[in-house]
């Protein structure tokens, strides 16, 4: 099967396709058209399909014009921000990564990407965490921050949506530890060698999250955590 025929079956194409004609897809209501896609990229993760390039001819039926329709389809992701308490100061945990598009050194939330198609959103942060981090959480503790949106969202954030439909749901993480545990992580190395991640966490205090890292899921997260708990709707701790 060539790759081109493999992307079209990929679950990142027909998953673009279900949003397409969903209740809030761009062909909904009709008055739009999808001509042609031109696949023009595939990149393999092992014997799954990681990313997608590929163009969209769309057009207004109305008026004959064509919207922009450059894609790079990368699917869904999660990420999570853990707050840490010790001794009357709240951490945040973030992971230092190279991010060659960017060109830079960026500090980021740990995220990853689903692995599969089954949409194990919760398992997957859990995994990721311990990954790029070394911490292990447990599925009970986390709290979907994304939920909480309205359901006409899809209670997920687009990052970039005029050129990636990358969707990420939002979890938070709230624990307490003793400052020696601060200190441990400051620094680690972490991360999947063998897959390239050179990973090293990073402690901030949260009072200074916000002004930290340009990353846009610190930033988001942050907003969503700020509101959560504005409007009570943040379970107690115990």
């Amino acid at each position: 099967m060539g790759l081109r025929r493999c992307a079209v079956e990929s679950t990142l194409f027909k998953q673009w396709l279900k949003n397409l004609q969903s209740e809030t897809g761009i062909l909904a209501n009709g008055d739009m058209l999808l001509k042609q896609v031109l696949i023009q990229g595939v990149d393999m993760f092992g014997k799954r399909i990681g990313f997608l390039k590929f163009k969209a001819d769309i057009f207004c039926k109305e008026t004959g014009q064509k919207v922009p329709g450059i894609v790079f389809a990368r699917g869904p992701a999660v990420a999570v921000l853990i707050l840490l308490d010790s001794e009357g100061e709240t951490y945040a945990i973030l992971t230092e990564q190279v991010r060659v598009p960017t060109g830079r050194v960026i500090l980021e939330l740990p995220a990853g990407m689903l692995d599969d198609d089954k949409g194990d959103f919760v398992g997957t942060a859990v995994r990721e965490v311990e990954e790029e981090t070394g911490i292990q959480l447990k599925l009970e503790d986390m709290i979907d921050l994304t939920a909480f949106l309205y359901p006409s969202t899809g209670c997920k954030f687009f990052p970039s949506a005029g050129g990636c439909d990358e969707e990420i749901s939002l979890f938070l993480y709230r624990g307490r530890v003793d400052k020696e545990i601060i200190m441990q992580l400051q620094g680690k190395e972490t991360g999947l060698r063998d897959h390239g991640e050179l990973i090293k966490v990073r402690v901030v205090p949260y009072r200074e999250l916000w002004r930290t890292t340009p990353d846009a899921k610190v930033l988001t997260a942050i907003a969503l955590y700020e509101m959560a708990s504005k409007e009570e709707l943040l379970p107690s701790r115990t």
